[in-house]
C-alpha cells in the first residue's frame, strides 16, 4: 500500500517538474535526466512511469492543456472527430482576424521575423511561438488517439502538416479574396481534418 502511495506522488512530482520546466522555457526540450533530477525521482522511477520520452511528453502536455483549456471542443465527444479538430484548428485562426487585421498581425511579423536578418533572441522568440502552436495541436491528436481515433503513435508529420495549412490560410485572411473566406476557410480545414484522420 506505502509502495503504491509513493508511485502516485513520484508521478505526480515528475509531471509537476516537467510542466515547471516548459514554463519556464516553452522551447524546452524534456530531458528524462534534468526531469528526474528535478522531481527529484530516480532514473528507473521515471522509466517506471513514463518508458519513453513520448509518453512523458504526452503526459505533460495533456495535463498542461486540460488545465489551460477544460473545456477545450476536443473533449466534446457530442461531435464527431473530425468536426471537434476543425473547431480546435479555428480556435488557432481565430485571433488573427480577417481583413485590416490579418493584414496587421502579419505585417508585424514581416517586420519582426523576416524583413532583416533574425537575432538570436529573435528567432528564439519565434521558436517558442511555433513550439506552442505545435504542443497545442500535438496535445488535440494525442487526445484523438487516446480515444482509437488515430493511432497511437508519432504525430509530428500531422502535426507539421496542420501547422503548414493553418499559416496558409491566416495569410489569406489578410489577402483580397472574391468568395467568402470563411467558406473556404471551413472547406480547406475539413480538408486537411479529413486527410490527417484517414492517415
Amino acid at each position: 500500500m506505502t509502495k503504491d502511495r509513493n508511485d502516485i506522488g513520484s508521478r505526480e512530482r515528475i509531471l509537476a517538474a516537467a510542466a515547471a520546466m516548459l514554463a519556464e522555457d516553452v522551447t524546452a526540450r524534456l530531458s528524462v535526466r534534468a526531469v528526474a533530477a528535478r522531481a527529484g525521482v530516480s532514473m528507473g522511477s521515471l522509466r517506471f512511469h513514463f518508458p519513453t520520452q513520448r509518453e512523458l511528453q504526452d503526459a505533460v502536455l495533456t495535463r498542461i492543456y486540460d488545465h489551460v483549456f477544460p473545456n477545450s471542443p476536443i473533449h466534446d465527444r457530442s461531435l464527431p472527430a473530425r468536426d471537434r479538430l476543425v473547431n480546435c484548428l479555428r480556435q488557432v485562426l481565430a485571433p488573427a482576424g480577417v481583413g485590416a487585421q490579418a493584414r496587421e498581425a502579419w505585417t508585424l511579423a514581416y517586420q519582426t521575423y523576416i524583413a532583416s536578418e533574425p537575432t538570436d533572441e529573435v528567432r528564439a522568440a519565434y521558436l517558442a511561438i511555433e513550439r506552442g502552436g505545435w504542443q497545442r495541436i500535438e496535445y488535440w491528436l494525442t487526445a484523438l488517439a487516446d480515444e482509437g481515433v488515430l493511432p497511437k503513435e508519432d504525430h509530428a508529420r500531422r502535426v507539421k502538416f496542420l501547422l503548414t495549412v493553418l499559416n496558409g490560410l491566416s495569410i489569406e485572411r489578410a489577402l483580397p479574396a472574391e468568395e467568402s473566406i470563411l467558406k473556404s476557410e471551413t472547406d480547406t480545414l475539413y480538408m486537411a481534418v479529413d486527410c490527417v484522420l484517414a492517415s
